[in-house]
């Protein structure tokens, strides 16, 4: 498998920057890309065939993919196609690159789902703007200082949280897993998903280790009656409920 990931070899967690997968079989353009969206402040990871980038897909979805047409394995269309059949990645930013020009072949591109479409050669500070207005506009959260919901506060560059008008103590742990779950409300998340949110695909942790922080966290959060904001889903995992602060 030809995967490669950026010079950090950074996976993405909760609290990070927002994290985009380059998928590009040119080895030179792949390392510019990865270069400038990591000067800008994004994760990046990269991967160089169609069937890895599925491979990688599936178990976790970035917050934009920069997806070229032609690739070895699987085309860029392809997986732009597959990508909006599944409920899970229909809304998956998606920049397509290619080389080709041509006005029906730009048409075909954004047929298949592509919300955005750059042809080789490009500027790059032009690519830059345009991930950045494309996440400002489908993941407004993940640009986002502060998530609050009802009375809950959480500010990620003081890593400060507060619910009403106390501050909340949480440990380095609880504070990204919160952050995890608030960004995505009403999404249910399995243990393992959870593991590699919040702990990053290297981390060699049994997944009853997320059982125990998220009873820190929420005895963290919630004194007395105060409603719990984190939801139990039996034989699923766990969720940040959609419905706390509303009514």
């Amino acid at each position: 498998m030809n995967t490669l990931r950026s010079t950090a070899d950074r996976v993405p967690v909760a609290g990070a920057a927002p994290h985009i997968l380059v998928v590009e079989d040119e080895q030179a353009l792949g390392t510019l890309l990865a270069y400038n969206l990591e000067a800008e402040g994004f994760s990046v990871e990269r991967v160089e065939r169609g069937d890895d980038a599925e491979l990688r897909l599936t178990e976790m979805a970035p917050d934009l993919v920069i997806l070229d047409w032609m690739l070895p394995g699987v085309s860029g269309l392809e997986i732009c196609r597959r990508l909006r059949a599944r409920e899970a990645t229909r809304t998956l930013p998606v920049i397509m690159l290619t080389a080709r020009g041509e006005e029906g072949e730009r048409v075909r591109g954004l047929s298949v789902g592509a919300d955005d479409y750059v042809v080789k050669p490009f500027s790059v500070p032009e690519l830059m703007a345009r991930v950045r207005s494309l996440l400002r506009r489908s993941r407004p959260e993940r640009l986002a200082n502060r998530l609050t919901a009802g009375d809950l506060d959480l500010d990620r560059e003081t890593h400060r949280v507060r619910r009403g008008h106390r501050d909340i103590a949480l440990g380095p742990t609880e504070f990204r897993l919160l952050d995890y779950l608030m960004e995505r409300p009403g999404r249910v998340f399995s243990r393992a998903q959870l593991l590699d949110g919040v702990w990053g695909l290297s981390a060699e942790i049994d997944e009853r280790t997320v059982d125990v922080h998220v009873g820190r966290l929420r005895k963290a959060l919630s004194r007395g009656r105060e409603r719990d904001p984190i939801r139990t889903v039996r034989g699923a995992g766990y969720a940040f409920d959609e419905t706390f602060g509303k009514g």
